[in-house]
């Protein structure tokens, strides 16, 4: 564990605020549900909560599957990094932070489907995949994750099965979070 040096009293009702700098570093937005843990040594520590991190193996069995169906890369990713990924491309993404641009595409709450004369968009802004087809995950009003699939090749187009596929299990991964 890592001192700041930030010190911050409670309030009255029992309240702690978390300082604009490390909220920005550590990606927490307005909303952004927190876990909190203790220790014996009296720390509390609160954790960014990921629901799609609950769904645990059963997203890296789902994006195997997605994977093998399609014949390119699969990545499932919460808001903040690459939960799940199969394919050529799971050493370079799984558990990578994504990137601002992969960010902004999910945050557009529709389908994105690459075509030949589109720029190309990564994961995470440095690895060598383009993403061809991403499906956000919506959950209760509010996107979760997104599932895509990703190719070496930037001049790769989408077609209708990923298309399909890609919703049809961000659609599925929407309802289990839900249950």
């Amino acid at each position: 564990m890592k001192a700041t040096g930030i010190v911050r009293r409670i309030d009255d009702l029992g309240r702690v605020v978390i300082p604009k700098e490390i909220r920005r570093t550590m990606r927490i937005r307005e909303g952004d549900p927190l876990e909190i843990y203790t220790d014996r040594d009296g720390e509390v520590i609160f954790k960014k909560y990921s629901p799609m991190g609950e769904l645990g193996s059963f997203v890296g069995e789902l994006a195997e599957a997605l994977s093998r169906t399609a014949g390119l890369s699969c990545a499932i990713c919460d808001r903040d990094a690459v939960i799940a990924a199969a394919g050529g491309a799971k050493k370079d993404v799984f558990e990578k932070t994504i990137g601002a641009d992969f960010e902004a595409l999910m945050e557009q709450r529709h389908i994105y489907e690459h075509h030949g004369s589109d720029q190309s968009v990564s994961m995470s802004g440095n690895d060598p995949y383009h993403v061809i087809v991403a499906a956000p995950i919506i959950t209760e009003g509010d996107v979760s994750g997104c599932v895509a699939f990703l190719s070496e090749d930037a001049g790769t187009e989408a077609n209708e099965v990923e298309t399909k596929l890609s919703q049809t299990a961000a659609s599925f991964l929407s309802r289990q979070m839900t249950m």
